[in-house]
């Protein structure tokens, strides 16, 4: 085997390692994103099961918008991780002619296998092809993780002030009824806490 092959297959292999990676990233963000998404699913039921009984007074009333507003934000970012909208960009040595072999929308432009196949042997060949090829996809999908990461990250922030706005909720609710009794059964409470 040539220098030039050994070099050139080193290359092929610490490009497949990135792009593995990037797709192992990619599905690892979604089903974080499915998973945050149920999370906030199952805690939404619950306030809105309990949100008529809520008494309300501005402080609960305040946490409860903010609850609302978090949780659709929460819920946009996801929607935004789960489906990404990433603008591709066409590069200047790009062939018209071809779809891209390395992507389902790319691969179903082909009219059948034998098209497809075809096209995988021609670019073969050619090493530079091959390895420009790869270094595009893997590109493309650096800029997808980049925009999940960034709506994650966003997600996860919303979740925290909605799950904390409805924590602060049920904490207030809770002294509420606790107050009285306390004073009741604690009288000289009142001046402890002044």
């Amino acid at each position: 085997m040539s220098s030039n092959n050994i070099d050139q297959n080193k290359r092929l292999s610490t490009l497949f390692k990135i792009l593995d990676n990037e797709n192992q990233i990619l599905q690892r963000t979604d089903q974080k994103a499915t998973t945050l998404l149920s999370i906030l699913g199952v805690f939404m039921v619950f306030f809105i099961i309990h949100f008529l009984k809520l008494q309300m007074n501005w402080l609960i009333f305040l946490f409860v918008i903010i609850y609302f507003i978090a949780a659709f934000l929460t819920i946009m970012n996801l929607i935004l991780v789960i489906s990404p909208r990433v603008k591709s960009e066409k590069l200047e040595d790009e062939d018209d002619s071809h779809a891209n072999p390395l992507f389902f929308a790319g691969i179903s432009k082909y009219k059948d296998s034998i098209e497809y196949s075809n096209y995988l042997t021609s670019i073969a060949s050619n090493d530079e092809k091959i390895y420009r090829l790869f270094g595009n996809q893997v590109f493309a999908l650096g800029k997808v993780n980049l925009y999940k990461f960034k709506h994650m990250n966003r997600a996860i922030i919303c979740f925290i002030i909605a799950i904390s706005s409805e924590l602060t909720i049920i904490i207030t609710m809770a002294w509420a009824r606790a107050f009285p009794f306390l004073v009741q059964k604690f009288p000289n409470l009142i001046d402890i806490i002044n």
